[in-house]
């Protein structure tokens, strides 16, 4: 990925950086612009280079839609077409978007002269051609990205965030809804910091409304890239979105829409020198009845079929409300899981999140956006989602075995994996963590990892789930914070429990107290002691000071290499050293986890975490306290004994 500076004024922010997908682009004309070498080239005065010529040419004469989008296609003898579109933003009145799409047809030959592909763009406008057909079709394989580098500051980065995926939502659905004509959507918040801040979200009008949302869906992702700065935007082929706290569009410049589809022209008036005979008023009359009957036939049977779906809605929305009771799966911190069967009878859960739920929002969000753009054999996936009114519905692949603390909890299954099953578990956690952190597009913190959200498919292959508390890190940022501490005491890393920092770091302790449960495989990852519970952690590292490991091994295990399981351990404890720095990467845990080769340091004290009835947490090794505020406790999930 690499950076230029932008030549134009793309923002009213004073400074603005660009980062382009694939590779850079510097030139002195045009603004931003793609060439698609892997198209191909077309030769000089070949029948396409006169196709195109002749196309571009005409393409602002006679096929706009009178919104600001031209879209037509020439070929001379139906052999080697020229494809194009013309796009200009919303608020851009009729001559500007002209005369910018008509620099743009020549500027774009010249900056990417015989392609046979290519698509650029200024502030306003953009411009497409090719040899395939463009109208209605997606195109997701390029990207551009700009951010200022004026940032908001730290104390009020998370409010301003919060507030902008807010509004940038509900532009998105906005613009989605739009008609055939235009699909653009603008507004503005407020922060305490910020009196303004003006977005805009828009689509080429020829996608339907599913396209373009799954297209801002897209592109509302890949804005986490200016997280952090004052302005930002991506630009793709067939949508944008761009946020700014500075005014840059001018709302009062967007032409309405007609409140009804434009008039057909008359008909040409028939010439009375040639009137109709007999039998062509005896056709017109056939033809008049028979358009009527069928219009008539036609309306009947849309209105026994809006009638039917009406039924099936209410009837479908009556049997997820009564199968709360008696098909429910599970149940997590934001709703219930519900077990259930495409029509191609393929098994899906179904997450239905609590319809009053402000952290349902956030995680309904959270899923759609990050794990929908996540592929993994160790993730779970997911298949699709629904969101009408207050209904929230996540849909996931069915995984048989359920998590991972069903299987710690109950004793039979217990005792039928295995020592190679279950550190074929742990090795698939350890791979799932490492492409959140490492090999996917995006760089993700979990930040809520435990053994119910580790899901066990038919293969006991392990496979992380709940990612409605993950939080999207830009590409070179390593740590972050929060206000609100959310997650579970049990696996939760002390300086993200007791300061609200975060960082990859708090995946690998949360891993590191799994790693401890996989190897001795107890219902708890705690230990009551009076009114306080000591975490396993400090249980571990206190038998293996007093060199009592076997304490630490599970008792059902007849059979397994006693040296592995020890190593296990000893990299656990590794995973949840108190100083986060000495923690190790989750590459070197998986290669720690492979290869015998590599020696394992000496492990250093964990913090003893103790948790009282009074809600407060301790650190032993430090001597602090935090005091959780009462109108928080709900965001976290508290283990203990059962």
């Amino acid at each position: 990925m690499a950076m230029i500076p932008l030549r134009n004024i793309f923002f009213s922010s004073p400074v603005l950086l660009l980062i382009i997908v694939t590779r850079s682009v510097a030139q002195p004309d045009f603004q931003h612009y793609w060439c698609y070498d892997d198209k191909g080239n077309y030769t000089a005065d070949s029948p396409y280079q006169t196709n195109l010529n002749t196309l571009l040419s005409s393409l602002l004469s006679t096929n706009g839609n009178g919104y600001g989008f031209y879209n037509s296609s020439y070929a001379e003898n139906s052999n080697d077409r020229a494809y194009a579109t013309g796009f200009c933003r919303g608020d851009v009145v009729a001559d500007d978007c002209r005369s910018c799409l008509n620099d743009s047809t020549h500027q774009l030959r010249k900056v990417c002269p015989n392609r046979i592909e290519a698509l650029g763009f200024y502030p306003y406008c953009m411009l497409r051609y090719s040899n395939r057909p463009l109208y209605g079709f997606v195109d997701d394989s390029v990207k551009f990205y700009a951010k200022s580098l004026t940032n908001v500051s730290s104390s009020e980065v998370e409010g301003f965030f919060q507030v902008l995926r807010t509004l940038l939502e509900r532009l998105r659905n906005e613009a989605a809804e739009g008609g055939s004509l235009r699909k653009f959507a603008v507004d503005n918040t407020s922060t305490q910091a910020f009196r303004y801040i003006y977005a805009l979200s828009q689509c080429t009008p020829d996608l339907s409304k599913d396209n373009c949302s799954s297209c801002l869906v897209g592109a509302f992702v890949d804005i986490n890239y200016s997280y952090g700065s004052v302005a930002g935007s991506v630009v793709k082929p067939n949508c944008d979105i761009r946020y700014d706290v500075s005014p840059f569009y001018d709302s009062e410049k967007v032409a309405p829409l007609p409140s009804s589809p434009p008039i057909s022209p008359p008909s040409p008036p028939i010439s009375p020198s040639s009137p109709p005979s007999r039998p062509n008023k005896w056709r017109n009359v056939i033809i008049i009845v028979v358009t009527i009957t069928v219009f008539l036939v036609l309306s009947l049977c849309v209105c026994i079929s809006l009638r039917v779906r009406r039924k099936t809605k209410k009837l479908d929305q009556s049997k997820l409300a009564d199968a709360e009771d008696t098909d429910a799966t599970g149940s997590g911190g934001f709703g219930s899981v519900y077990r259930g069967k495409l029509s191609n009878g393929q098994e899906i859960a179904v997450k239905r999140l609590s319809m009053n739920s402000g952290q349902g929002d956030l995680e309904f969000k959270n899923e759609v956006l990050l794990v929908a753009r996540l592929q993994h054999r160790n993730l779970v996936r997911l298949l699709g989602f629904c969101l009408e009114r207050n209904e929230r519905l996540l849909v996931y692949e069915f995984v048989p075995n359920a998590s991972l603390d069903h299987i710690i909890f109950d004793p039979t299954k217990r005792s039928q994996l295995d020592w190679d099953k279950r550190y074929k578990i742990i090795l698939g956690i350890a791979r799932g963590l490492l492409y959140l952190h490492e090999d996917s597009r995006l760089r993700i913190i979990h930040r809520d990892l435990k053994a119910s959200n580790i899901l066990i498919d038919a293969a006991l292959n392990a496979k992380i789930s709940d990612f409605g508390m993950a939080w999207l890190f830009e590409l070179d940022q390593t740590h972050g914070s929060a206000s609100r501490i959310v997650g579970t005491y049990g696996y939760m890393a002390p300086e993200y429990a007791m300061h609200g920092h975060f960082s990859i770091k708090s995946d690998v302790y949360s891993f590191g107290c799994i790693d401890f449960g996989d190897s001795k495989w107890t219902e708890n990852s705690c230990f009551r002691n009076g009114e306080n519970v000591e975490y396993l952690p400090s249980y571990a590292w206190k038998n293996w000071r007093e060199g009592t490991v076997s304490n630490l091994t599970d008792p059902t295990l007849t059979s397994g290499l006693r040296t592995e399981m020890m190593r296990c351990i000893h990299i656990g404890l590794l995973c949840v050293q108190e100083n986060m720095d000495d923690r190790p990467t989750m590459a070197s845990v998986i290669l720690m986890l492979n290869s015998y080769s590599v020696t394992l340091p000496a492990p250093s004290e964990p913090a003893f975490f103790m948790h009282s009835s009074s809600g407060v947490i301790t650190s032993k090794s430090n001597f602090v306290s935090v005091k959780v505020p009462e109108n928080e406790s709900a965001l976290i999930t508290e283990v203990y004994p059962r």
